[in-house]
């Protein structure tokens, strides 16, 4: 046999496991597992109308639950949850909602990436979600950012711990409760937590802690959804479009939408990556988001709250030469949204917690001003200052906030969120500073200071000397006083206090002070203080200060 029919046969055989193989596959269907095992089969229901997404093209499931997008390397496919249904979990914890398309091997990127597999198709499995409609309260949670394991430890002992402490067996209960045990009744529930959501940085830089964190997750035990932030790029990444590959890898979709009867929720990686400028990343929005935001936005029932989630604020910050988010990003998006009655924005990314109202400066054309809640971090200040009665640095924010997380809750026709510190010593929502002496009869010119941590300028705060009458705090844009002695301590110390020390504090937005009285009697005298805010709990601290009596 001459060389040519033996290369001819050869290359014949090489093709045919290849020829043997199907097509690349996008297609499934989306369904109700009745059964519970996982598999679309005979007594399952297909869920027409559903939509499934790559994050940038929308399709609806046909009569049959059925839905094909195209093949296209590189995307990830994911099920919007419709209302009154939930995911099975997967190995990891998290919602099993969605898959990648990779066929051929991505960029070798330092964490790996995106692995390469070979695209069948995909059936996506939803069960019924006895959660009654009516009220539902989530965990907004920004920026755990561990940057080794050692505070990945903080993180496990400093957040998660006290998460379940505060909700305990009650959040349990809440993951029986969608294991298809009976509803419990509104009174039972009044506590559960019904869905998570991580507001970016859940590392700082070391992406291979990703496994440990999604396990600490996992304890909680309810769906919990995440975002991407500027420490979970693969900065070896030579572009944006390949900077979260391995962030996607471990959650799946960067932007993507989620509903509940109560909200609907839509979650958008919103870090543009810029490599080799400075700086290496700015806020904003993608051509192919906007597609998938026009597209979803269309359908979206306007009785519900319309929550959009990002890492990085939606506004500019007023101390800073260059725009924080694109402007242009942010009024093309806030056009979007105009005509929405109700639109909440969460972010994370500064470390301290702020609240912002939108206007018609902002490129804002709503009706009323459009809310921004930016979120305080789980991991406070990075992780610094003395260690706490946990063993856990305390972890300041520069503003005075202590590490924790946001409860939100959503009512049919309002929303409000509680900052809920993560340090026992901190529940009472307000952080006092007052002197301890003061000379009876000296000028009043000193005060009492009064940390709101929910506050904003319209926050109504009040405080009284003993049983006298309430009368107004005064809010003023200051440092902490509380945190100014920690920096004075790091200063004054001949060695280091902690591993890192506490930050510089920085003005607060949510500070209240008070001119102490110093005619009263000599003697000690009981400082109370009170505020409201939005979220409708009364909080109450106490202190106390002596006058004493001092000959010339």
């Amino acid at each position: 046999m001459s060389m040519r029919p033996l290369l001819l046969v050869s290359c014949l055989l090489l093709a045919l496991p290849a020829l043997a193989l199907p097509p690349p596959c996008n297609s499934g269907h989306v369904y109700e597992d009745v059964n519970g095992d996982g598999r679309f089969d005979a007594g399952d229901r297909p869920l027409p109308g559903v939509a499934v997404s790559d994050g940038w093209r929308i399709q609806r499931t046909d009569a049959r639950g059925a839905y094909h997008l195209p093949v296209e390397d590189g995307r990830t496919v994911f099920v919007i949850k419709p209302a009154g249904y939930r995911f099975p979990a997967g190995a990891d914890g998290l919602p099993a909602f969605w898959r990648h398309v990779q066929r051929q091997p991505g960029p070798d990127l330092k964490y790996g990436g995106i692995p390469a597999a070979f695209p069948d198709c995909r059936n996506f499995a939803l069960q019924r979600d006895p959660r009654p409609a009516g009220r539902l309260r989530g965990i907004v949670m920004a920026d755990p950012q561990p940057r080794d394991g050692i505070q990945a430890g903080h993180f496990e002992r400093g957040i998660i711990a006290p998460l379940i402490a505060a909700y305990g067996a009650q959040g349990r209960a809440s993951g029986a409760d969608r294991e298809g045990r009976a509803p419990a009744t509104p009174a039972a529930r009044a506590d559960l937590i019904d869905l998570g959501l991580t507001l970016g940085d859940v590392v700082h830089d070391d992406l291979s802690l990703y496994p440990r964190i999604k396990a600490a997750m996992a304890q909680v035990g309810v769906p919990w959804l995440h975002l991407p932030g500027n420490h979970d790029l693969d900065f070896d990444a030579d572009s944006d479009e390949d900077s979260l590959r391995s962030y996607r890898a471990a959650f799946g979709p960067d932007t993507y939408a989620w509903e509940e009867h109560e909200a609907v929720f839509v979650l958008l990686d919103d870090v543009i990556y810029r490599p080799g400028r400075s700086p290496s990343y700015i806020g904003g929005l993608r051509e192919q988001q906007f597609a998938f935001l026009e597209a979803y936005l269309a359908a979206v029932p306007r009785d519900r709250l319309l929550v959009l989630a990002a890492h990085i604020p939606f506004f500019d910050e007023p101390d800073k030469a260059r725009p924080s988010f694109r402007r242009g990003d942010r009024e093309r998006l806030f056009a979007l949204l105009k005509d929405f009655p109700r639109v909440l924005l969460l972010s994370a990314h500064g470390h301290v917690q702020r609240q912002y109202w939108h206007d018609a400066d902002d490129g804002w054309q709503g009706a009323t001003p459009l809310h921004e809640f930016n979120a305080g971090a789980a991991c406070g200040a990075f992780w610094s200052g003395v260690a706490g009665a946990d063993g856990v640095p305390v972890s300041t924010m520069a503003d005075g906030t202590p590490r924790g997380w946001a409860e939100l809750v959503v009512d049919a026709d309002r929303y409000r969120l509680r900052w809920r510190p993560a340090d026992p010593a901190e529940t009472g929502g307000i952080g006092l500073h007052a002197p301890r002496v003061l000379r009876q009869g000296a000028y009043p010119a000193f005060g009492v200071y009064a940390n709101v941590y929910d506050g904003h300028a319209g926050t109504r705060v009040e405080y009284r000397i003993g049983e006298g009458p309430w009368q107004p705090m005064q809010r003023v844009e200051r440092p902490d006083p509380r945190l100014l002695v920690q920096n004075v301590l790091d200063d004054l110390a001949d060695g280091l206090r902690s591993f890192d020390r506490s930050p510089e504090a920085v003005a607060s937005t949510h500070l209240w002070r008070a001119t102490l009285p110093t005619g009263l009697a000599e003697g000690e005298h009981r400082i109370e203080v009170r505020a409201f805010p939005d979220h409708g709990r009364e909080l109450r601290a106490v202190s106390a200060y002596r006058l004493q009596a001092v000959s010339p």
